[in-house]
């Protein structure tokens, strides 16, 4: 396919590979500006990938040099992998959500282990099995953590603040937060006319938040710091109904294709996440762990065959709704259990209203 596709008013996407994985590509957008060209997103931290971003902007007459600044919507690798290298080649500023610049910082100071200890604890206290952890403690105790992506990512030089536009000489982009796939996602509204004259109030590059035909991951925020209680699936459904409002032109996401009709994918998203919840509570019937949960969803394959890393995604997902379904009043922790265990709540029905007398 087309390594770049012009979307028109300035604005471009490169289709930036991932290596290894089934998405396939990051779509990095280009956007013209008065002061030179600013990228939303940059793509994976690979050889190949950085030659293709490098090409993208060849073809525009451009060179990694000509680059005035990086707009980030969240800090996962696929997005923000190769931002440190742009800014080395160009002098760019990159800009981030403080939420995902704190993940950023907080992985950038821990010693590498650190990640993998935290995990290993957290998938004992869901109820995996020790011969799935096990690996994991082979890897701490190897070094190969020091391999893994995302550990030495750029830290932004500018914070992106919600409803506020960013520093664009010429355009108008606004910051919309839409915390959900990581805390400090954004969507960012480029509040002009559409240059084809769609209805609408112009484009929104919607990250990872908005995507045509796939439900991103929400899993729990991987922060080992965090006893709040967060509820990434809730703070999604919320970010979604906002977006919905915005009566958007069209969608401008990271991956597979630019779309039109926000609000109806949004309330398909809407009503997939409200029908998984409702099939959740008939699974929490009985008393389950997360992880014995997850063994019983709906995936894309069998349980059986969905690789090691794809099973920590996966009960990760499992937590985010049975959380979900706690702050719903909809589930609860069963008292005493180790490793935890969570079971559905009946609905408490209501007295009878009792029967209006006559009147005397």
């Amino acid at each position: 396919m087309t390594q770049v596709t012009e979307h028109g008013g300035g604005v471009w996407s490169l289709r930036v590979p991932i290596p290894d994985n089934p998405l396939g590509h990051t779509l990095v957008h280009v956007l013209d500006t008065d002061r030179g060209a600013v990228l939303v997103d940059t793509g994976w931290d690979d050889p190949a990938s950085w030659a293709e971003l490098a090409g993208g902007l060849e073809v525009l007459g451009l060179s990694v040099r000509d680059v005035h600044g990086v707009v980030i919507t969240h800090h996962h690798p696929d997005h923000h992998g190769l931002s440190g290298r742009v800014r080395e080649e160009s002098g760019a500023w990159i800009a981030m959500h403080a939420a995902d610049t704190a993940v950023v910082r907080r992985t950038r100071s821990a010693e590498p282990g650190t990640w993998l200890d935290y995990l290993a604890r957290k998938l004992a206290t869901v109820g995996a099995p020790e011969d799935h952890i096990a690996p994991l403690r082979a890897a701490r105790a190897s070094g190969r953590m020091r391999t893994l992506p995302g550990l030495r990512s750029a830290l932004p030089d500018r914070e992106i603040v919600p409803g506020e536009l960013l520093d664009l000489a010429g355009r108008r982009l606004r910051a919309i937060w839409t915390p959900g796939h990581t805390p400090g996602h954004v969507c960012l509204h480029l509040e002009e006319e559409h240059p084809a004259r769609l209805p609408g109030h112009g484009r929104l590059f919607s990250g990872d938040h908005l995507l045509p035909g796939i439900s991103p991951h929400i899993g729990l925020y991987e922060d080992p710091d965090d006893a709040t209680g967060a509820d990434p699936l809730g703070d999604y459904l919320d970010s979604l109904e906002r977006i919905g409002r915005l009566g958007v032109a069209e969608v401008l996401p990271a991956h597979q294709y630019a779309f039109a009709d926000a609000a109806g994918r949004v309330r398909e998203l809407l009503d997939h996440h409200e029908e998984r919840l409702t099939g959740l509570l008939g699974l929490l019937a009985a008393p389950l762990t997360p992880w014995q949960l997850a063994e019983r969803m709906e995936w894309n394959r069998p349980w059986d065959q969905i690789p090691h890393g794809s099973r920590n995604i996966a009960v990760s997902e499992a937590e985010a709704h049975v959380r979900r379904l706690v702050k719903l009043g909809r589930a609860e922790a069963v008292t005493g259990t180790d490793p935890v265990t969570y079971i559905a709540v009946e609905p408490v029905a209501l007295p009878a209203r009792p029967a209006a007398r006559p009147p005397r």
